[in-house]
């Protein structure tokens, strides 16, 4: 059989090849898998006999993967708010029956999770698979000796997320995708191929792969450029590459390896693995990529998808991404465990940098019942599968191997086993190094722990890196792994400014001053890394809001039994630059005056201060030119040099000495309050090249709808992100309104989701209403799987109504 033939009668029996968008084009998919997501049937509850071939399940609800049973709520403050005050812990069931043909007889059929959360038990025809308890790492199963042939079949997946497991909002259920293999006896193993690029010039690179079979066959391989031309062939496990284009932040180019199979001539089984040509080199001097030196701008993300909770969609991973990348991000940190496929897929693609993290818990606990409780059975596994999952995604450029761990302070348990996850790594990839986040300065410095792993991450250690280089670390890099922890609210400014701990409303100012004790404004990083330019870079905690860990509300876990209530309803982060449904913070404009080139100027606060009480208004400018002028209804208040004219900011943090700190990155004036116009003017060379003005908004009086996209894919997944203004009779925003808004969504799509951004609010995220957070909410429509046009129209008491349409193809 040649292999046209081979490939057509693959499509016959139903093994499609997940190549398009809606799929996965992950880093090491098979040519022969195909979407397991439909039509499963749900249960929350107990189900005794649920595991049975032939259970009735006819009362349980249907759905469609990816699934977060949590995320419909209904909040509550007998959840805890420090996950999100969801109901995420307890049983749930899934099941699906399906048919396999007969002519499918002999080949390896397997399921795969892309992950399960969590504590996941397997059956297939009653027949019991296996467990697997983390909830964030890949698994599969070999089902194929227990399936019925020419019939029916059923699988069925229990999973017990308990109370106290998460520091943060984990989701539950099948979240990601699920996926059914069907190979040959013969053929590559599930992450079997491992794609390096040892020797990379402008002339040549050379292509090694590394092929793991499961049977006996030989292996021809070919190499398809990014313009789609095969450019290297060969059955020898090396190829060279003429003239290669690198993967790079600017210019994410991505290869494909064709790895096909024979056994006897006859093709049997094919995989596609795509992979980037790169060179990485880290010194104690600094990180290149490429022969450049780059600084890293990174920035943690949670997992979570704001209102849409944890199930993986990779449109709205795709906005996240996409949002980091206008700030000025050039890299991704997982906080605290390993991605999803799709952010992976997506980083290649975009070209933003990944520090792939595995754990937030060795053996030692931070929540009673988190994943120290099968540290010591699953890390080995867990580690070593997310190192094959993800080793061929270019984007990854350094393995996490912990956060924060309790073991930071033991002296001989601590290096003893940051050694051996080290070395886990080191058995699979070597072509990258190892990190870990310590938070307990100088102790893992002093014990060893830090010199078992090739990078040092500093977490809130700023005043620290020049010791930590010189007299810990001599010969090691070290990076700012998680940076700042600031807090705010998007569009809240609290006068007159002042450093507090909290505030009665539940809500943070944005003048981006506060934060827990650890905690410290984005400036006084900007200072230390300005002062030690051998530190490879930051990640600031963190890029967008995410669910849970309300800070600075809630509470402390060794005082209050590891719930957060004590500051309900506010139960979800502040530390975002962006906010829970992508909206940006003015902290947002901070870092993009740090971090991009284009000329850029942001200012704050609103311009709605009538009967506030507050006569003279504190204005802050963020920018990246050189000067800025501040006009206040046409009257120049002067212009300010970034660099020369200071801006005193209060500051109190761990171990800082000062009551406040000068900041050369932020301009500001007082200015007394006049209704009308704010404006700032950016200058460079003296001329101006970029302005921004907010104009005082009168009373609420219409709704203003604008799609992130028009067109979207009859894929059943695909989304737009709806933003939903309240605006006075002349279309400026209202930054105080509140109006409470209503959805209706007709035609080919449907709601999904809606939010505001407010972190202290009880209404649900799957609604056909919002109130208005600060003039804002938002809507999430998803496509169907017919094409057609979606009609949304969006209603409120006393406001001119608004519609607008989308169109699905």
């Amino acid at each position: 059989m040649n292999r046209r033939r081979f490939i057509d009668a693959a499509i016959a029996c139903s093994v499609l090849t997940t190549v398009a968008k809606g799929g996965r084009v992950d880093s090491d998919f098979s040519g022969m898998r195909k979407s397991f997501n439909t039509d499963w049937r749900f249960h929350k509850g107990e189900a005794p006999g649920a595991e049975a071939s032939g259970f009735d399940d006819s009362s349980w609800r249907p759905l469609d993967l990816p699934h977060d049973w949590a995320i419909e709520g209904p909040f509550d403050i007998k959840y805890n708010a420090r996950c999100g005050g969801l109901p995420f812990h307890g049983t749930g069931w899934y099941r699906k029956s399906f048919d396999v043909s007969a002519e499918l007889k002999g080949k390896v059929i397997s399921i795969v999770f892309d992950g399960a959360m969590y504590n996941a038990h397997v059956w297939i025809n009653g027949h019991f698979l296996g467990n697997r308890p983390f909830g964030y790492i890949e698994f599969q199963y070999d089902i194929s000796s227990y399936l019925n042939y020419g019939g029916s079949n059923e699988i069925a997946v229990q999973l017990k997320p308990e109370d106290l497991s998460s520091r943060w909002y984990p989701g539950a259920g099948l979240y990601r995708n699920v996926w059914l293999d069907v190979r040959d006896s013969t053929h590559v193993a599930q992450w079997g191929t491992f794609v390096t690029t040892p020797e990379v010039s402008d002339a040549w690179a050379t292509v090694n792969v590394e092929t793991a079979l499961v049977g006996s066959g030989s292996c021809e391989y070919e190499v398809v450029d990014p313009d789609g031309q095969i450019v290297a062939r060969g059955t020898s496990s090396e190829l060279r590459i003429k003239n290669p284009k690198r993967w790079d932040i600017d210019s994410p180019n991505l290869y494909l390896l064709r790895t096909t199979v024979y056994v006897r001539g006859e093709v049997v089984d094919q995989t596609v693995t795509r992979f980037g040509i790169r060179t990485l080199k880290f010194s104690k001097e600094g990180f290149w990529l490429n022969g450049r030196k780059v600084r890293i701008q990174g920035v943690c993300l949670h997992h979570d998808n704001g209102p849409l909770g944890a199930v993986v969609n990779r449109r709205a991973i795709e906005r996240k991404l996409q949002i980091m990348k206008a700030m000025g991000a050039n890299s991704i940190r997982t906080s605290h465990n390993p991605p999803s496929n799709e952010l992976l897929d997506l980083c290649d693609e975009l070209g933003l940098l990944v520090m792939d993290e595995a754990f937030d818990v060795w053996e030692r606990q931070k929540v009673k019942n988190g994943y120290n409780k099968f540290f010591k059975q699953w890390a080995e596994r867990d580690l070593k599968d997310m190192v094959r999952r993800d080793r061929n995604h270019p984007s990854v450029f350094m393995w996490s191997i912990g956060n924060e761990i309790g073991e930071q302070r033991d002296s001989v348990e601590g290096p003893a086993i940051a050694r051996r996850l080290d070395g886990y790594v080191k058995e699979l990839d070597t072509t990258r190094p190892t990190t870990c986040g310590f938070n307990k300065w100088p102790t893992p410095y002093k014990n060893g722990m830090a010199a078992q792993i090739d990078i040092a991450g500093m977490n809130y250690k700023p005043l620290d890196y020049g010791e930590a280089v010189n007299a810990y670390l001599p010969n090691n890099p070290v990076v700012g792994s998680e940076t700042s922890s600031c807090t705010s609210s998007r569009g809240v400014y609290h006068l007159p400014i002042k450093k507090y701990k909290t505030h009665s409303s539940k809500q943070v100012s944005s003048y981006d001053l506060i934060g827990p004790p650890w905690a410290y404004p984005p400036d006084v990083e900007f200072d230390a890394l300005e002062r030690n330019p051998e530190i490879l870079g930051e990640y600031i905690w963190t890029g967008f809001d995410y669910l849970g860990e309300p800070t600075p509300y809630g509470g402390k876990d060794n005082s209050t039994n590891g719930y957060w209530n004590g500051d309900w309803p506010a139960r979800s982060s502040y530390f975002g630059a962006v906010d829970l449904c992508g909206f940006p913070k003015d902290r947002f404009y901070l870092y993009q005056s740090q971090w991009t080139k284009k000329p850029m100027v942001h200012v704050l606060p609103h311009w709605n201060w009538e009967g506030s009480g507050h006569e003279n208004i504190p204005v802050y400018a963020y920018t990246n030119c050189e000067e800025v002028e501040l006009f206040v209804n046409g009257k120049s208040f002067g212009r300010k040099i970034k660099g020369k004219d200071l801006t005193k900011l209060l500051v109190k943090f761990n171990r800082y000495k000062s009551n406040h700190f000068m900041s050369k990155y932020r301009l500001s004036w007082e200015v007394p309050y006049a209704p009308g116009s704010l404006k700032v003017v950016g200058y460079i060379g003296g001329k101006p090249v970029a302005e921004k003005e907010i104009k005082t908004a009168g009373k609420p009086a219409q709704i203003a709808l604008s799609p992130d996209r028009s067109d979207l894919s009859a894929d059943g997944v695909d989304l737009s992100y709806v933003t939903v203004r309240i605006e006075d009779a002349d279309g400026n925003l209202c930054p105080l309104a509140d109006n409470l808004v209503r959805f209706q969504v007709e035609g080919a799509g449907k709601i999904v989701g809606v939010g505001n951004g407010n972190a202290a609010t009880t209404e649900p995220f799957v609604a056909d209403y919002r109130t208005a957070f600060n003039g804002l909410c938002m809507l999430i429509v998803k496509a169907g799987m017919f094409g057609g046009p979606i009609r949304i129209s969006a209603v409120s008491e006393g406001l001119k109504s608004s519609r607008c349409s989308l169109l699905v193809r």
